[in-house]
């Protein structure tokens, strides 16, 4: 796998996971009630900690998106 390859699939890599995480975020944001009524007959959750839940996950997804797409993305574009 050559360098350039790979910085190709790191680009895609961070168009699609941060298109994933807009989606979510938007998603909780237009749709928050009935997403939490779906979620609410599986699992006892007060509203609070649902939103506590989904914004800890968020968080954790936009970090991993910069440790393992965008840090690397922008090293390969530095090293070569």
């Amino acid at each position: 796998m050559t360098a350039e390859l790979l910085r190709e699939v790191l680009g895609w890599s961070v168009l699609i996971n941060t298109g994933l995480l807009l989606w979510w975020a938007l998603f909780l944001t237009l749709a928050h009630d009935w997403t939490y009524r779906f979620h609410s007959r599986w699992f006892s959750l007060t509203q609070e900690r649902f939103d506590a839940i989904h914004y800890a996950g968020m968080a954790l997804y936009k970090i991993g998106i910069f440790l393992f797409n965008i840090v690397p993305w922008l090293a390969l574009h530095i090293a070569t």
